[in-house]
């Protein structure tokens, strides 16, 4: 497989040009799809960020999005940046969106501390 995240965007936004470009080189089946995020208040929605996780694009990680990009991809990889690293806990509202509303895997990363984190990742995503 062949993970992508900053280069299928452009100044904030989703280059669908540069998607169309990966998914020609590598086919659907190869790509997986870079969807880190976070929030940019507490208690909103989470956002696709971009160049080291500092840059805030305007694509929301939500069902919508998913279901678009699916066509796309195999496979999602999202980190929650915001607890990545500091073994603080999932961002559970994330892994629900995730299990509900991806139509594809996910692989997601971020705040497990503990095997119980992930017993409740497989519990918020439906075991997915």
């Amino acid at each position: 497989h062949v993970i992508v995240t900053s280069y299928v965007f452009r100044d904030g936004r989703l280059d669908e040009e540069r998607l169309a470009e990966m998914v020609k080189a590598v086919g659907p089946r190869r790509l997986v799809l870079d969807l880190s995020c976070r929030r940019r208040a507490p208690g909103g929605p989470f956002y696709v960020v971009t160049d080291r996780w500092q840059k805030f694009t305007d694509l929301t990680v939500d069902g919508t999005t998913l279901r678009r990009l699916a066509a796309s991809c195999a496979e999602f990889l999202v980190h929650a940046v915001d607890v990545e690293g500091k073994q603080s806990g999932v961002e559970r509202e994330l892994v629900e969106v995730l299990g509900r509303e991806s139509p594809l895997p996910v692989t997601y990363a971020g705040g497990a501390r503990s095997l119980e984190d992930l017993d409740l990742v497989a519990q918020l995503s439906c075991g997915r």
